[in-house]
């Protein structure tokens, strides 16, 4: 084992996690943080990065090994003990309260009073103020967190472990749904902290980000630790190769597309929230077989609302939604799945899985009721057997067998299951939102295929996505939705870059309605 060196903030050192079902997340791995570098952590999902961050920011507790913060020894049982300790976490997910204002988010947990339970308001303005010029992050105290953009609220979770005595800063995929221009400002602000002497640990799966914002970089995989870089000395193709242990196609392959019939069909879609706001506003477009047409947009304009809409899980105030010429507005999921339309939901864990049963059970629970699988009243269990270890062997889902429970696997493994489920039952028409979100290299690589394949086959493919790369490079055309409506359509992705649809995902421009009802192929 090395020396401590004191020129390391973090010294994980030979440390190991291993749960109770016996599964090893962490093996031996050395994990050391130099003060004032922005460090990215990289590894496949599975590959043991959440929980070693779990770690250090007190939520888990190692097995085995030991851990130095600015070279003492420490036990952090707790978010709260990490904090004391100066290090704070960005959750990928943020950990606001929508319905209170920047200012009261800001101190939650350590709130100003006035006099015995009365909030000191004026002082959290105060206090968010000062905070947000001392480290250029603007923000706006006043205004409520449901009403912000999604770069706000990424300033606010940050400015939040800042006032909290942060002097580390985890931050976990942290441009996973910002723009071309916010993840820009995002990076000077970053520099600007590691200017003062912050030290930032960086986990994305945004290769070129790793490339352009780090100073260092860790790889694991498999729950061990392959060793640190210096960002400068290895190209990405490098990194993709540590991590998955192959070479990994970086950009999508496909054919021009060959669309015909339309499969579905959106017209004068509105749906107007719980707080009264307009989500969805006055949409219309359509999808054919054989493209694939992507939604992009920062989060927040739409998006979700929309595929809400065309699966059943809300009601529209207005408009129509059709599927090869029949409307499926009102049917419940079973009905519209009896349509062929498939879904890839956005949050696998809650809508994609059910996490106690096992793959099998998974992957075959939206046919249930098929002939193929039943005798008589009687499961044919033989029949469910042969099919499931098929679908585990064609979608690569790395598992003990198709029996082990989905919730034990990796992110990346359990996308799978849910892809695979999905992708395999004669879909017309799938619905994928998301479908690489906090996933690794690897399982990216292959969804993003599988997609490409299905539509070249004939299938309707609508893709709404985040990822500016993925919804850009995987997209035959393109819809920009922002405010809840369609600022641009681009009938060829090929011709567009970064800087151009941020323009118009952040309402800096808007095409004409005639350029726009041109996604209506009528």
């Amino acid at each position: 084992m090395a020396d401590l060196n004191q020129e390391y903030v973090i010294e994980m050192r030979k440390i190991s996690k291993v749960y109770p079902n016996g599964v090893a997340a962490n093996q031996d791995v050395d994990f050391c943080v130099k003060k004032g570098e922005i460090h990215a952590l990289m590894g496949e999902n599975g590959a043991g990065k959440s929980t070693l961050m779990k770690m250090l920011f007190g939520l888990e507790q190692p097995t085995s090994g030991d851990i130095f913060v600015n070279g003492e020894k420490v036990k952090l049982t707790s978010p709260n003990v990490a904090i004391a300790h100066g290090i704070g976490m960005v959750h990928q997910h943020f950990m606001l309260v929508p319905s209170l204002t920047v200012a009261e988010n800001m101190v939650l947990g350590m709130v100003p009073r006035k006099s015995g339970m009365l909030i000191n308001y004026s002082e959290a303005v105060r206090i968010t103020k000062e905070y947000s010029e001392r480290f250029n992050l603007d923000v706006d105290p006043d205004a409520k967190v449901m009403d912000i953009p999604v770069g706000m609220k990424q300033k606010v979770e940050i400015l939040k472990a800042l006032v909290r005595g942060a002097k580390i800063l985890i931050l976990d995929e942290p441009t996973a749904v910002l723009t071309t221009q916010e993840t820009t400002e995002l990076f000077k602000e970053l520099i600007n902290l590691k200017n003062q002497g912050y030290t930032i640990i960086f986990i994305s799966h945004k290769l070129n980000e790793i490339m352009e914002i780090t100073d260092r970089l860790s790889i694991l995989r498999g729950g061990k630790f392959l060793g640190t870089h210096n960002t400068k000395d290895v190209t990405p193709q490098q990194i993709s190769r540590m991590m998955v242990g192959r070479d990994v196609v970086l950009q999508v392959q496909k054919e021009k597309a060959q669309p015909t019939e339309t499969v579905l069909k959106v017209r004068d879609l509105t749906f107007v929230n719980e707080w009264d706001k307009k989500m969805v506003d006055n949409l219309s477009f359509d999808v054919r077989r054989g493209e694939i047409l992507g939604i992009a947009g920062v989060e927040g304009n739409g998006q979700k609302e929309l595929v809400d809409l065309l699966f059943s899980f809300a009601k529209p105030n207005s408009g129509t939604i059709t599927v090869n010429g029949e409307s499926i507005v009102g049917l419940n999921q079973k009905k519209i799945r009896d349509k062929h339309v498939s879904l890839v939901p956005e949050d696998r864990m809650i809508y994609g899985i059910a996490a106690n049963a096992s793959i099998e059970e998974n992957l075959l629970s939206d046919r249930c009721d098929s002939k193929d699988l039943n005798k008589g009243i009687l499961f044919d269990m033989n029949k469910i057997h042969e099919m499931s270890e098929e679908l585990v062997l064609d979608y690569k889902v790395l598992c003990k067998s198709a029996q082990q429970k989905v919730g034990m696997l990796s992110g990346g493994n359990i996308q799978k299951v849910v892809v695979a489920r999905e992708f395999s039952n004669d879909p017309e028409l799938i619905i994928a939102d998301q479908p690489t979100r906090g996933i690794d290299v690897g399982a990216t690589e292959f969804i993003r295929k599988k997609l490409v394949e299905l539509s070249r086959s004939g299938i309707a493919v609508l893709l709404v996505s985040a990822d500016l790369n993925e919804v850009m490079e995987l997209s035959d055309s393109l819809i920009v939705m922002y405010g809840g409506k369609i600022a641009a359509y681009f009938e060829d992705t090929s011709v567009l870059t970064d800087e151009l649809m941020g323009e118009y995902m952040l309402g800096l421009k808007k095409q004409s309605d005639e350029e726009i009802r041109r996604v209506c192929h009528e």
